[in-house]
């Protein structure tokens, strides 16, 4: 199969032939449709502990079709279903894994990460960890289906409920995917804070109330819009000093959700938030049931992601796009179209 591989920090992933994958007994091979570049594959593509080796295969946002079924699967999966996947190959058979959480399986291997990604014409997937995706929603949408449900991890582990008014640092694909659901869960005020003059646009054309100046402190700006303070703030960026911009925002006995990864040490003075009694919290990967919360969503039409797509490349012309968004201008959501 062909696939875009990692070489070195540097230098440009290159489109070669490599194995197709084979299912264990347990596993699917599904053909990619579409796989989104994340900035976790930015990431993971830079010098530093976090990078990967050279001939890495990365990409974990992708959907596509099931072509193999592992030997225990047969009658269970059929080939030709329409699937995504959560990125991750559990054992199976702990606690977390039978709940919907592989994210915290001890023995989990994460898909473009630790074994081979959706940056390739097939990609092995588990059981427990696959999601059919209805014929109401097509395949180019469904490879929004992880970062979406990213967005609506942070809104639970918010607690996010009718009637909040919220603070969302960062109009990139997560900010943006925490600002829809918050619309979707009846957020009063959604009041996002970013540079980006396109970013900025995409955010109102999503339902953002409005938007302020990250130059500016964060609290007035949105007191000034919405006449009051906000419920939940929550910091989609993961660039140091955004914590503290974050903390300082938030009002007395309110919540702070970091959703950002911020790769290097960060520094806040935590007294005031002390004084103020602030809740911080953490919100990383997802469940099982956030994925089928999400398709269900985009299904029935009350999620739209759609406009969060502004560039669609090929699997040769991926490379290029990769690069280009280490310093971003107009792009949010960039897809790549493997084989569909």
């Amino acid at each position: 199969m062909r696939a875009a591989v990692f070489k070195q920090a540097g230098q440009p992933m290159s489109i070669e032939t490599v194995p197709d994958p084979a299912p264990q007994a347990r596993q699917l091979i599904v053909k990619v449709g579409y796989c989104g570049i994340c900035g976790t594959d930015l990431h993971s593509t830079r010098e530093g502990p976090a990078m990967l080796p050279c001939n890495s295969i990365l990409g974990h946002e992708f959907a596509g079709e099931v072509v193999a079924v592992g030997s225990e699967l047969r009658g269970h999966w059929h080939g030709g279903e329409r699937v995504c996947a959560l990125p991750f190959l559990g054992c199976g058979r702990c606690a977390a894994c039978l709940t919907g959480r592989p994210f915290e399986c001890a023995n989990v291997q994460l898909t473009g990460i630790q074994v081979p990604g959706g940056f390739a014409e097939y990609v092995a997937t588990g059981d427990r960890e696959t999601v059919l995706i209805p014929e109401s929603l097509d395949l180019q949408h469904a490879a929004l289906v992880e970062p979406l449900a990213v967005g609506l991890h942070a809104a639970r582990i918010a607690g996010l409920q009718a009637g909040a008014r919220v603070l969302i640092t960062g109009a990139g694909p997560i900010g943006l995917a925490v600002l829809l659901w918050a619309r979707a869960l009846g957020a009063r005020n959604v009041v996002m804070s970013e540079f980006s003059p396109e970013r900025r646009a995409l955010a109102m054309r999503l339902g953002a109330d409005a938007i302020i100046d990250p130059a500016q402190a964060l609290g007035p700006q949105f007191a000034e819009l919405t006449g009051g303070e906000p419920d939940l703030v929550f910091e989609c960026v993961g660039a140091p000093g955004l914590l503290a911009q974050c903390l300082d925002a938030a009002p007395r006995r309110s919540r702070v959700v970091i959703v950002g990864v911020c790769e290097t040490p960060d520094t806040f003075a935590p007294f005031p938030a002390l004084l103020k009694e602030l809740e911080i919290r953490f919100a990383v990967a997802y469940t099982r049931d956030d994925f089928e919360t999400t398709i269900a969503m985009m299904a029935s039409g009350r999620i739209d992601a759609g406009a969060l797509v502004t560039h669609v490349v090929s699997l040769g012309e991926l490379p290029a796009a990769f690069e280009a968004l280490r310093n971003p201008t107009h792009q949010c959501k960039v897809l790549a179209r493997i084989g569909a």
